[in-house]
């Protein structure tokens, strides 16, 4: 069964959330104390995978303001116990053939059947809107039976289960017919929904997992007492619950097909050895591959018998503990010692091992995930998510984090605010206080929406300005030439600079190494640089390979194509062209007689000239102004530029397109 949709009301800070839409995974983002946790806590008791956490508590969960009104109207008989959940499911195909098998194949009038679950401070589920054919129903029911001959004819006429259970009565084989009176008895007192639910759909409907930081595995415990709660809890026994650490260490033997007899009575050291080595390798085959932020550990796990000093409550017995191996500094250290993010990664992956093999239909409910990783370890959870988690399980997570969100996928995002908590609120109506869900931007705050915007303006940087083949120039004028020379080009049908480069402006040549080493650090990144060359940054341009930001013959200066020691991008055109843009744009009359200082670049040239003949009306020059005019003009310009011009744009545009191929 597929989960659909939820609704949650009466709960905490929610009064009504609204219906909102489950996809395979479901991000829930706000602010903090906007309600995210409550939504999942309160989902999460419609059909907990430990049954014990099933049960609402109206005292400590209804919504305060209104509790005294409430607890006076269910007293007095006004009002029935307030309804908590409302969850929508989806009948998958193993769902519909065994409801077909048990109520044969016309028992749903839908094509696509539903079924809405909801649950409150009754702790009673209510099916409803479940399209069932009664009549459908019934004559199956009838069939499998299996009634004589004689009594099939006053069967087959019956339209209610009242008129099945008079003719089994009035029958000659009412003994043998006594299992279907009983079902007809069952329809009859809880109705047709509640019967097919209770008999086949209660045992397919999937059970929800909460995570949260309070499910943290300590990585060492006393096996004889952990032993004891395991088996308690197996009897379903609460005087020895399981402690919040017990699940994912429970994961971790499992995943690592330890069972606990071979850890407390071993055959051999050898043996016990052995099998300690074999789950370590499984665990860390298993775990660190969605862990990039330090490739060089490994687990551990050793079995001692326990000492006086080690820690409280393992003092007697035996003791289990986990460890990380950092192959690098050749040192081990507890897991209990290891960041938060490991821990609680490590934790997940361990619980989430140990459900994985129960096969059932579980739907994750994670409160912050990855909340204290790093921004790249966020997105190795991201894509855990996605490969290990969508196949197989839906999840529903929330998040403030920009780096939690996939902006690929930005449809199966959630917006979760509270006005109350918001600046201005003390004007709002009561009707307008509470926790909502929605998928409307244009209604949500502007709190509430800043993980999106940030999810969004991460993957705009990357998609627009970034892209897997990457030429970083020096500014934006830079980037206005290559593009209008090369479509110039392109139009002749020769070769201009490939598609595949993305050109991204650096902002200055200052910001240029700083700027290839964010930007190179991305894996699966093809990075060349093209800057203009002055004698004073020789020995910046140098260090993007010397430190080994870059490989060498990937850093191209314009001094490479054009005479002379020095080049700006302006020296890849003749002298007397770029005049001509320059007196277009600023409506001057500058010759290239007028530039009296001897040196091989152009604007060094004009600037000197301008500091004693300034431009009309005192305009400022800039770099970008005369791009922007050559950009805007190319066509009646394109012909009036030389091919010894040409030819120095060929032979870059050649060299550049030649690194897609390295």
């Amino acid at each position: 069964m597929k989960l659909t949709k939820v609704r949650i009301t009466n709960y905490q800070s929610i009064t009504d959330s609204n219906e909102f839409n489950i996809d395979e995974i479901t991000c829930l983002v706000g602010k903090n104390e906007a309600g995210k946790t409550a939504i999942l806590k309160a989902l999460y008791k419609l059909n907990p995978i430990n049954d014990a956490d099933g049960d609402f508590n109206e005292i400590l969960e209804y919504p305060r303001p209104d509790y005294a009104r409430y607890r006076r109207a269910v007293k007095g008989n006004e009002e029935e116990q307030a309804n908590v959940v409302e969850a929508t499911f989806e009948f998958e195909a193993d769902d519909l053939e065994s409801l077909y098998t048990a109520f044969g194949p016309d028992c749903l009038d839908e094509d696509d059947p539903t079924l809405t679950l909801s649950k409150g401070y009754s702790n009673q589920f209510s099916v409803h809107d479940m399209e069932i054919s009664e009549f459908g129903v019934l004559q199956h029911l009838i069939t499998e039976a299996n009634p004589s001959t004689k009594s099939m004819p006053y069967l087959r006429d019956c339209e209610t289960p009242d008129q099945v259970l008079t003719a089994i009565e009035n029958s000659e084989d009412s003994d043998s017919l006594s299992e279907l009176a009983n079902s007809m008895q069952k329809i009859i007192e809880d109705g047709f929904s509640v019967y097919m639910f209770d008999e086949i759909i209660l045992d397919r409907l999937p059970k929800f997992l909460y995570f949260d930081e309070y499910y943290q595995i300590s990585g060492q415990t006393n096996l004889d007492r952990f032993v004891e709660r395991v088996s308690n809890n197996q009897q379903s026994s609460s005087q020895y619950p399981l402690h919040p650490s017990d699940y994912p260490l429970l994961g971790l033997l499992r995943l690592s097909e330890i069972e606990l007899d071979d850890l407390l009575n071993p055959e051999s050291t050898q043996d016990l050895t052995a099998l300690l080595e074999a789950a370590a390798s499984i665990l860390t085959s298993e775990c660190l591959p969605f862990w990039s932020q330090n490739k060089n550990i490994r687990m551990k796990f050793d079995v001692r018998e326990a000492l006086p000093g080690d820690p409280e409550g393992m003092q007697a017995g035996t003791n289990f503990w986990g460890q990380v191996e950092n192959t690098t500094y050749y040192s081990t250290t507890p897991i209990s010692t290891r960041s938060r993010g490991f821990i609680w990664f490590f934790s997940f992956m361990a619980w989430y091992s140990y459900v994985r093999e129960t096969e059932e239909n579980i739907i994750f409910l994670l409160d912050e995930p990855g909340l204290s990783l790093h921004a790249k370890a966020q997105a190795d959870l991201l894509n855990f998510f996605e490969q290990r988690l969508r196949p197989h399980h839906q999840l529903i997570y929330t998040t403030h984090s920009p780096f939690m969100i996939d902006p690929s996928q930005l449809n199966q995002t959630r917006i979760v605010q509270d006005l109350s908590i918001e600046p201005g609120s003390e004007d709002l109506e009561g009707n307008q206080r509470g926790t909502r869900v929605t998928t409307d931007v244009e209604i949500a705050t502007k709190d509430s929406l800043f993980p999106l915007q940030g999810a969004l303006g991460y993957e705009i940087h990357q998609t627009l300005y970034i892209g897997p083949n990457c030429l970083i120039v020096e500014g934006v004028s830079d980037k206005l030439y290559i593009e209008t020379i090369s479509g110039a080009l392109q139009r002749r049908n020769e070769e201009g600079l490939s598609p595949q480069w993305v050109i991204t402006p650096a902002g200055g040549s200052s910001k240029v190494s700083t700027f290839v080493s964010l930007v190179g650090s991305q894996e699966d990144m093809n990075l060349a640089v093209l800057v203009d060359f002055h004698k004073k940054d020789q020995q910046e341009i140098e260090n993007l390979w010397k430190n080994k930001l870059m490989k060498k013959n990937k850093v191209y200066t314009y001094e490479n194509f054009v005479p002379g020691d020095e080049a700006d991008v302006e020296d890849m055109f003749d002298i007397g062209f770029y005049l001509d843009l320059v007196n277009g744009e600023y409506g001057s009359s500058i010759s290239e007689s007028d530039l009296k200082v001897r040196h091989p670049r152009i604007t060094f040239k004009l600037e000197s000239y301008l500091q004693l003949f300034p431009f009309p009306r005192n305009a400022e020059y800039n770099h970008y102004r005369p791009a922007r005019y050559f950009q805007e003009s190319i066509e009646t310009l394109e012909s009036q530029l030389s091919e010894s011009s040409l030819d120095r744009w060929r032979e870059m545009f050649r060299c550049l397109n030649s690194l897609l191929s390295i």
